[in-house]
């Protein structure tokens, strides 16, 4: 008897496990709207200088009412390098002659023109209110706005490290875990809990003595108690914990990145928040079946790769093809969950029961410091506008190929101690195939 026979004799799938799911689907349901909703209460409206001549309704010097808002804006802003009003500068004093050229002209020179000591004028056509134009993060100030974003960030930081010793108060210990770990006892009970929650009236057949003989090799490997340290014992598991850690790092930059600056891709962030909703739920419906096919690294490269493209077309396009950058943009956030979803499985696989929980605070660590360094890099666009995208999509593209330093886990044994892990992985296999009870992964 495996361990698994003892999941189907309290109930692999009932009451119990679905109430885990409904619980653990109510925290996300409260989390993820917060790193949603930086799109919206940290968008950056459309703005230019505010002019006394055009803003202010007692200027009437020079005739300037008998102007359209047209000429008004002409003689007071003037444009950049793709004819569009300056966002950040006005005319020192207005240019009436512009009035009299026709078709294009070139820009005035440095001299002519101050930045807006006045304050600005927003768009408040899609947003009445966010922190930036409450607190004018823009201009000189915009790098402000990724500051916000990083304090929030390490919130979340701080508040995942608080929440996951809270969590063990009301969430039930996974009894193989129990019992790997030398918690037999605790392990039998959390089983007849469940068993009981699913409503299995043979629950009492299971005993102590059922435990200890379908479980004997996890529990002699249990008696050295897991440390620390033995994340490093072996070469395998030692090269397993640095590459998801480095590829968390770089695939949380990515995730978050896009995730909390989806505004900057399309005017219309509530029609794209809106499609990349209902794509996500489609994708994550689709999801299983891709894994039970594919397996976890060619969907965790397919889906990455093309995330890390969807990204770049979606900022390097013109920005009067809204519709494909919107496509794009859909396309590269709507298979983000999807990739989380791959990743998280493909890790909890390749570590052993054992120090499972540790090796995830681990590797959670280094993807949480991804997660508030994410903003930062938004900072580079001083320098070159589509310099973060550039990291945001090639991390993803960069992390795709990366996952072919980690073994497949698609129906492949399950490793409860580092003894597992410190096998070759064709040992693994031989293994699996002279045991054919040996538990092994699902899907």
């Amino acid at each position: 008897m495996s361990f698994q026979e003892l999941l189907n004799q309290v109930g692999s799938l009932g009451r119990f496990q679905i109430l885990q799911i409904v619980f653990l689907l109510l925290l996300n349901a409260i989390v993820v709207p917060h790193i949603a909703m930086e799109n919206f209460t940290a968008a950056i409206p459309n703005h230019r200088c505010w002019v006394p001549i055009l803003d202010n309704d007692t200027a009437s010097d020079n005739g300037s009412r008998i102007l359209s808002q047209d000429d008004l804006l002409r003689i007071s802003i003037p444009l950049d390098s793709n004819l569009r009003p300056e966002k950040c500068r006005r005319f020192a004093q207005p240019q009436w002659h512009l009035l009299h050229l026709n078709g294009t002209f070139s820009n005035v020179s440095e001299p002519d023109t101050e930045p807006c000591v006045d304050g600005w004028v927003y768009d408040r056509s899609n947003f009445l209110s966010t922190i930036v134009t409450e607190w004018d993060l823009v201009c000189e100030s915009q790098a402000l706005n990724s500051v916000t974003k990083f304090s929030f960030m390490i919130g979340l930081f701080i508040g995942g490290i608080i929440c996951g010793h809270l969590s063990d108060r009301w969430l039930s210990e996974s009894a193989r875990w129990l019992i790997v770990t030398n918690k037999p006892q605790k392990g039998l009970k959390e089983l007849r809990k469940v068993a009981h929650m699913n409503g299995m009236k043979n629950s009492g057949d299971l005993t102590m003595e059922i435990v200890r003989t379908s479980m004997k090799a996890e529990l002699e490997a249990a008696k050295t108690k897991p440390s620390l340290r033995d994340l490093f014992h072996t070469s395998i598991l030692r090269k397993r914990i640095c590459v998801l850690s480095f590829m968390r790092l770089f695939f949380t930059v990515s995730i978050f990145g896009l995730a909390v600056h989806l505004q900057h891709l399309s005017s219309n962030i509530i029609l794209l928040q809106f499609l990349i909703s209902a794509l996500a739920i489609l994708v994550s419906v689709i999801g299983p079946f891709v894994l039970n096919h594919i397996g976890r690294r060619i969907t965790y490269l397919v889906l990455m790769s093309l995330r890390g493209i969807f990204i770049l077309i979606a900022v390097f396009v013109p920005q009067e093809m809204q519709t494909l950058r919107i496509i794009m943009a859909t396309l590269a956030e709507g298979i983000s969950s999807l990739c989380v979803g791959v990743s998280r499985l493909h890790t909890n696989e390749l570590l052993p029961t054992t120090l499972r929980a540790t090796a995830v605070g681990v590797i959670g660590f280094f993807g949480n410091s991804g997660s508030f360094l994410s903003p930062l890099f938004m900072l580079l666009a001083t320098y070159y506008a589509n310099m973060p995208w550039i990291f945001y999509g090639g991390f993803s593209i960069f992390n795709a190929f990366t996952v072919f330093l980690l073994p497949e886990t698609k129906n492949q044994p399950l490793p409860d101690s580092t003894h597992d892990v410190g096998n070759d992985w064709k040992e693994s296999r031989k293994g699996k195939k002279e045991d054919p009870i040996i538990k092994v992964t699902r899907f």
